[in-house]
C-alpha cells in the first residue's frame, strides 16, 4: 500500500511538473500579448513603439541586445506552428518584419548587425507569436546563445526561414529580407 500511494505521489507531482511547463491550453484572455494589444497593461508599462490593426511592436521586457523589439500579431495566433502556408500568414509575417526592420533602422542605425526571428515550441516563453527583432550587439553571449539557428532543430528559426516556408506560390514576392543589412525603407 506504501508503495502504491508512494508511486501515485510521484505520478501527481510529475505530471503537475510536465502542466506547468507544457500547459495544454491558455486561453487567448490570459495571455499577456493579447491583453497588451487590446490596450490592457494591467500594471506593466511597456514601451509601444508601433501599433495598427494588424500587430503591435513594443521593447522586449528582457532585452538580449542592444535594441530588443517584439512584434506581435493582434489577433492571438499561439506559435509559428499555427501557421499556415497562405497569403494571409505570409502578408502577416512580412508586415511584422518590415515594421520590425523600419524601426531597428530608425533606433538603431549604428547597430552591428539585425536578426529577426521566432523561437519554435517548446522553447518560446509566451503562446502568443512574436517576431523577436534585435539590433546587434548582443548584451552578453549567454543572451545571444538563445537567439543561435542550428538548423531544424534548433530552439530559433529564422524570419526569412518562415516567410521562406509561408510563400505557397512558389513565386518571389519582391527581394528576400536580408538578417543582417535590412535596407532603409522608401
Amino acid at each position: 500500500m506504501v508503495a502504491q500511494s508512494q508511486f501515485t505521489t510521484l505520478c501527481s507531482t510529475t505530471m503537475a511538473f510536465w502542466r506547468w511547463i507544457w500547459p495544454a491550453s491558455k486561453k487567448p484572455q490570459d495571455c499577456p500579448f493579447c491583453l497588451l494589444s487590446a490596450g490592457s497593461t494591467e500594471g506593466r508599462t511597456p514601451s509601444i513603439l508601433f501599433q495598427d490593426e494588424q500587430i503591435v511592436v513594443f521593447k522586449d521586457r528582457s532585452p538580449a541586445s542592444y535594441r530588443h523589439y517584439l512584434a506581435v500579431p493582434v489577433h492571438h495566433i499561439k506559435n509559428i506552428q499555427s501557421l499556415h502556408q497562405s497569403e494571409a500568414d505570409y502578408d502577416l509575417v512580412a508586415h511584422m518584419h518590415k515594421v520590425g526592420q523600419s524601426l531597428l533602422l530608425r533606433d538603431a542605425p549604428d547597430a552591428t548587425g539585425y536578426r529577426f526571428g521566432f523561437h519554435r515550441p517548446p522553447f518560446n516563453s509566451v503562446d502568443h507569436l512574436h517576431l523577436h527583432c534585435m539590433a546587434l550587439p548582443y548584451i552578453s553571449w549567454w543572451k545571444g546563445f538563445k537567439y543561435v539557428s542550428v538548423g531544424c532543430l534548433g530552439s530559433y528559426v529564422s524570419a526569412e526561414t518562415v516567410l521562406k516556408y509561408l510563400d505557397s506560390s512558389g513565386l518571389p514576392k519582391g527581394p528576400a529580407p536580408q538578417q543582417d543589412k535590412p535596407e532603409m525603407p522608401v
